[in-house]
């Protein structure tokens, strides 16, 4: 009883700090799941931190796990919650009438609520993606659990908190369309290469994280966008966003010049990495998963 009672002191505590700090919260996503207190997207990606550092020391001594159904089913699963996403926000965003250039949080009335509930979807797929790390503990794949992977996966769970709260609509809409069209490619590449007979035909995935970086660039072009064409839509939000997806594009062109740049690509070596290819982003992919965008 004691602790429910202090869990609820510091769950108030914390929410009236960030409301202060970032004011008050659009109204029309009060009441979703999970998006009225910070405090379980911040345990849970507690939880997440906690299982990157004792993970891998408690599989040491242990023999890594296989996970090849469970695989098929997760890639499975991802590629089409990530399918969704993309045609939901295409369709909604059309018969809105949204605008590339600038689309402000207030202009669509239940066409910007319907945008809200497809991107409160992408919130929640950012808290499934924790699996991708969870499954490279599990197999012992330790040297895919990089510092971009942890950092992506962490950070794009808690951002998307944000977003939800304060700007669910408008021009928020544009990086998680091209993330979950990367998703849908990336995710189908990781469910292949779990079958063997199709691992002779998975040459494709540096060009996976090429377009990652692509999307990263058109994110943050359409991003700085709105701050060129002013619409209302929230200067500050716009900067957090440019500036975060610039940190991306850096580990990202540092993954991919390592990987690629050092060393040719040959179809063996293509081959031999599929055979060992693991599940989730691999040191470079996702997300980023998207998987702020």
């Amino acid at each position: 009883m004691e602790l429910v009672k202090y869990y609820h002191t510091v769950d108030t505590w914390v929410n009236a700090a960030v409301d202060y700090q970032f004011g008050e919260r659009d109204p029309r996503v009060r009441g979703w799941l999970m998006l009225d207190s910070c405090t379980p997207t911040l345990i849970l990606t507690f939880i997440y931190l906690l299982i990157v550092y004792l993970g891998p020391k408690y599989m040491k001594n242990r023999p890594a796990y296989s996970l090849k159904n469970v695989l098929q089913l997760y890639n499975f699963v991802v590629t089409m919650l990530s399918l969704y996403m993309l045609v939901e926000l295409i369709s909604a965003t059309w018969s809105a009438g949204y605008r590339l250039k600038c689309q402000a949080l207030f202009e669509a009335g239940e066409g910007d609520v319907r945008v809200a509930k497809v991107l409160w979807w992408y919130y929640f797929s950012k808290l499934i993606e924790f699996l991708d790390t969870i499954f490279f503990v599990l197999r012992k794949k330790n040297n895919q659990i990089t510092f971009l992977h942890v950092y992506h996966h962490a950070s794009m769970f808690n951002i998307w908190w944000c977003v939800l709260n304060w700007i669910p609509c408008g021009q928020s809409f544009f990086g998680p369309m091209l993330n979950s069209f990367i998703h849908v490619l990336m995710y189908s590449y990781y469910g292949l290469s779990t079958i063997p007979s199709m691992q002779k035909y998975l040459w494709w995935k540096r060009y996976l994280t090429q377009a990652q970086l692509i999307q990263f660039i058109l994110t943050i072009t359409h991003t700085l966008s709105a701050a060129v064409f002013p619409c209302g839509f929230p200067f500050g939000c716009l900067m957090f966003q440019s500036s975060y997806m610039v940190t991306l594009v850096i580990l990202f062109v540092n993954f991919y010049l390592k990987t690629y740049r050092k060393r040719p690509a040959r179809d063996d070596k293509d081959a031999e990495k599929v055979k060992n290819h693991t599940n989730g982003i691999s040191s470079s992919l996702n997300g980023a998963k998207h998987k702020l965008q």
